[in-house]
């Protein structure tokens, strides 16, 4: 008796078992978004708008990172001879300083201004500044091998005085050149993790 119940409760068994059982090859699923993480930023193609993001960047919940516009004025401390434009070679290291700002931001431009004192006549003011400008852009383009296309000169001869007296102190300080860098800080911010180290392992 005991065996008898025991076989039909395998029978049943076996039955529902067989009942529930669904060929899989038969099922088709349409995935309707995209999973997958082509560029490994963490953000699914579904919502991904930036797919070029440098792995590891701060990013925000659609896989952008953040773009900071560059504004920068630098005052260019150089002591031009009378009625030149000649730039003596103690004064490349503030040159190069902007140039290692450019190289730093790729995308960024420079306008180098050219401003004069307020002695001598504005048409010539007009164009000794603007020769001095001339002079700095054909530095940061010759020696330090920035791209001329990056680069404007502008003289605004007496037009822009730093210092408003007529005095020599003042006209010392109106005869200068001016460094405006802008564009956009397109460099990735990127994240610590547990893996990041600041020098080789050895």
């Amino acid at each position: 008796m005991k065996t008898a119940i025991l076989f039909m409760s395998v029978a049943l068994l076996a039955g529902c078992s067989m009942r529930d059982t669904v060929n899989i090859e038969e099922m088709t699923t349409t995935q309707a978004y995209d999973l997958s993480d082509k560029d490994g930023d963490g953000v699914i193609e579904a919502r991904e708008r930036c797919n070029d993001t440098a792995k590891g960047a701060g990013i925000d919940n659609y896989g952008c990172g953040q773009i900071k516009a560059i504004n920068e004025r630098k005052d260019i401390n150089i002591l031009f001879p009378n009625d030149s434009a000649y730039i003596a070679p103690e004064y490349y290291p503030q040159i190069e300083e902007i140039a290692m700002f450019l190289r730093q931001y790729p995308t960024t431009k420079v306008t180098i201004e050219g401003h004069t004192s307020r002695t001598g006549t504005d048409e010539r003011n007009a164009v000794l500044s603007q020769e001095r400008a001339d002079a700095v852009t054909a530095v940061l383009a010759d020696r330090f091998s920035i791209d001329r296309a990056r680069l404007t000169a502008i003289g605004y001869g007496s037009s822009r005085p730093l210092v408003l007296e007529h005095t020599p102190d003042a006209e010392t300080r109106n005869r200068r050149v001016v460094a405006e860098v802008t564009g956009d800080d397109t460099t990735a911010d990127m994240k610590w993790t547990i893996y990041s180290v600041d020098e080789p392992t050895k």
